[in-house]
């Protein structure tokens, strides 16, 4: 692994065994893109790559000079007011109300190892020669301000992390009226774009689209990164699928407003900008004052699409997620939400934690409702000490007959909102984010409080650490039920309003630090109504989230589907609940269920002792199973095979690193009749390793599995089948088969 620069030519390139990423200090001092995309040998100058041409009406740079014009040429972080008349990476307002600036090339370093960013989640290293960084110092003397760029490069992944940071050094003072993490021009527009779009209930779900001329993207301006439109997007060549062919992922490890777009100029060339949102953003700089940006991770493949994830899951597991739990098993839980909702007292908490017991399972978290005088969602968000009516010995108590049945003891929290209805509301109206005059929305009958003013956090923090200090508490669910509106700071004054919303990102960020700090011991599970905060900038404080609210396990086929995109089974929480489900009200298999939900960090959302004695041997057998194989489930590499946005069918499997063991989920979720027979083609197995399959008498060997495929023709095909030991379930709609597949 290297990055070079070449003095003569003036070029960096950065480049490991998979992937070179290049460019050069052009002539007028800015920089320009050369080349990405997979690794190519080294030379002193790849310079011809940056192409100049004369152009009618192109504005040029130097006077006399025809053919360099800012318009047609790829740049690495483009600027307003220079020629170039597509959307710029950053925009600097300065005293004068000029918005033209020029940064210079003034200087570089390479090191080995990757900073850590300020106040920021960020991706990192652990061990000498994982990853070198450079770091570009650019200088717009007229407004003495510094812009620095960071690159950093992993050695054994494909991935180029890239950020940016402004430095004032002007009296005068600047304005940033934007800032995005990165920018890169590619040379032709034969891509289809991939983003993860959907809605409260029916999160990431998978949209592709041929690129077309103008602009493209996600964003979200909720303040918060939203169910609406991940972080994330993709673009790939029109041939490429899941296991061939070009693919450039882009993901930002923020949690606040974002813009992440595609432009296509009529020169065919493509621009893709990534990183806060611009709109509602206006950050002032005094002398002396620093802003930095996200990081934005860039993951390279000329494997497909899965290559892409498997490189995602890979670093988002081991180098952003941190701690503790970031590499132990993940305990299986069970959460009295959909068991209970507002309506539980100590006896059936209880209750429900005993039968848990003798199940097996090995955590019972208790979910909203044990503070203040919450008995609906009306009240007493902000504060946090528990009701003695519903808990007579408090959390402690509670926590306390939990852990002595042999179970940790978990707990929810919504740390950053507020109801009018609650004693922190009466204390402090000011705390909340209102604009004098207005109407304030509400959602789900709460107000967001201005987590902007370290006061808030400060109070806030110290109501939560109270509880978690008096009691056993090994878990912890973070949520957060609704988007931002009506976004000021009260008390504020007008040049502090366009701060608001990051600062506010910053100060959840700010005390999910502090607690994770003082409380190691402790597994935080991010939450956002469901799946409204997944992004990789919480991975970085709580290894695993709650994917979504929806809890149906055919929807859920869906949504597990589309959140494996980018990030990994160990991230993804994932229950077993009740039928007729909470959510679409459909009856599936409580295997079924199970099976989709083993993908995942595994768990029940249901009241255990509302099923029959069948159903509760089931989930014992579930329990015995996870406990079993959740280290191959959340620390294997992951395949899709088949894709549940195409057709009636999906189909996943994850592989041991050594593949000596893999697990296969198939899925059918309405049963067809009279079909051909069907095969199953698997991936990641050792070609000249024979394994055996479940349930079969037969062996089989890896080429033949990953070329034939298994045969899974069942009775829709006109097949009689024995039922299988890992919870096939009965013929019929949602419909789904476990393979368990070990190295002889």
């Amino acid at each position: 692994m290297a990055i070079v620069y070449h003095e003569n030519s003036r070029e960096f390139h950065l480049y490991n065994n998979e992937i070179s990423y290049i460019f050069k200090i052009m002539d007028n001092e800015q920089l320009g893109q050369l080349y990405y995309g997979k690794h190519i040998n080294d030379r002193e100058s790849f310079g011809h790559l940056l192409e100049y041409g004369f152009r009618d009406m192109a504005p040029c740079v130097f006077e006399g000079n025809h053919v360099f014009s800012l318009e047609h040429v790829k740049q690495e972080y483009p600027a307003y007011g220079t020629g170039d008349m597509r959307y710029s990476a950053f925009e600097i307002e300065q005293k004068n109300g000029s918005l033209i600036t020029d940064f210079k090339y003034k200087s570089h370093s390479i090191y080995e190892g990757k900073p850590k960013l300020a106040g920021l989640p960020a991706t990192y290293t652990e061990a000498p020669g994982e990853a070198v960084t450079l770091e570009i110092f650019l200088e717009d003397a007229l407004i003495q301000t510094d812009l620095i760029l960071t690159y950093t490069i992993y050695e054994e992944m494909p991935v180029l992390t890239r950020n940016a940071r402004y430095v004032c050094s002007s009296a005068e003072g600047i304005t940033l009226k934007a800032a995005m993490s990165a920018s890169i021009d590619l040379p032709d527009n034969n891509y289809e774009m991939i983003d993860l779009s959907g809605a409260w209930g029916r999160e990431r779900s998978v949209n592709v689209h041929q690129l077309h001329y103008g602009v493209q993207g996600v964003y979200s301006m909720r303040g918060s990164s939203s169910h609406q439109f991940n972080p994330f997007l993709a673009l790939k060549r029109p041939e490429a699928g899941e296991f061939t062919g070009e693919v450039l992922g882009f993901s930002l490890v923020y949690s606040g407003n974002f813009l992440a777009q595609v432009e296509v100029d009529t020169f065919d060339v493509t621009r893709i900008l990534m990183g806060i949102h611009p709109n509602g953003f206006q950050w002032s700089m005094a002398k002396g004052d620093t802003f930095q940006t996200p990081e934005v991770v860039m993951v390279y493949s000329n494997e497909g699409l899965n290559k892409m994830s498997q490189t995602y899951h890979k670093l988002y597991r081991t180098r952003l997620a941190r701690g503790k739990w970031r590499d132990l098993p993940r305990p299986i839980l069970i959460n009295n939400w959909e068991a209970t909702y507002f309506n539980f007292n100590e006896e059936k908490i209880i209750g429900i934690a005993e039968t848990a017991k003798k199940l097996g399972i090995e955590l019972f978290v208790l979910d909203d409702g044990w503070f203040g005088k919450r008995d609906d969602a009306n009240s007493s968000l902000g504060d946090w000490f528990p009701d003695p009516k519903k808990l007579p010995g408090g959390i402690k108590g509670i926590a306390e007959k939990v852990t002595k049945l042999g179970l940790q003891f978990g707990l929810w929290f919504e740390p950053e909102m507020v109801n009018k209805d609650s004693d922190l509301y009466r204390a402090h109206p000011e705390w909340m984010l209102a604009a004098p005059g207005r109407n304030i929305s509400h959602g789900r009958n709460q107000y967001v409080l201005d987590f902007s003013k370290d006061e808030v956090i400060e109070y806030v923090g110290g109501l939560v650490e109270k509880v978690l200090e008096e009691a056993p508490i090994s878990y912890v669910k973070w949520d957060m039920n609704r988007s931002m509106s009506e976004v000021f700071s009260q008390g504020q004054d007008a040049g502090c309003q366009g701060k608001v919303i990051h600062r506010c990102i910053l100060g959840v960020y700010k005390l999910y630090e502090r607690l994770t700090e003082k409380f190691p011991h402790i597994l935080f599970e991010s939450c956002a109504s469901g799946g409204g905060r997944f992004d990789p900038g919480m991975l970085y404080y709580a290894p695993q989230g709650w994917i979504s609210d929806d809890t149906d396990a055919v929807e859920r086929l869906k949504i597990q589907y589309g959140t494996s995109y980018v990030y990994p089974l160990s991230s993804m929480g994932s229950h077993v609940s009740a039928v007729p489900n909470h959510q679409v009200f459909r009856n599936t298999h409580i295997d079924t269920r199970a099976n989709v939900a083993y993908f995942g960090t595994f768990g029940y959302e249901l009241d255990l002792n509302q099923l029959s004695p069948e159903e509760q041997q089931s989930v014992a057998q579930q329990v015995q199973f996870m406990k079993k194989y959740r280290e191959l489930i959340q620390k294997g590499v992951f395949y899709r095979l088949s894709n549940p946005f195409e057709k009636n069918e999906t189909a996943w499997m994850v592989v041991s690193e050594d593949r000596m063991q893999a697990l296969v989920g198939y899925y059918r979720v309405l049963q067809p009749v009279n079909t051909g027979y069907k095969r199953l083609v698997l991936k990641g197995l050792q070609e000249d390793s024979q394994y055996t399959v479940s349930s079969r008498e037969t062996s089989h060997y890896g080429d033949e599995l990953m070329n034939c495929g298994l045969v899974i023709s069942d009775r829709a095909s006109g097949v009689s089948k024995k039922e299988t030991e890992l919870g096939e379930t009965k013929q019929g709609d949602y419909y789904s088969c476990l393979f368990l597949l070990e190295a002889i």
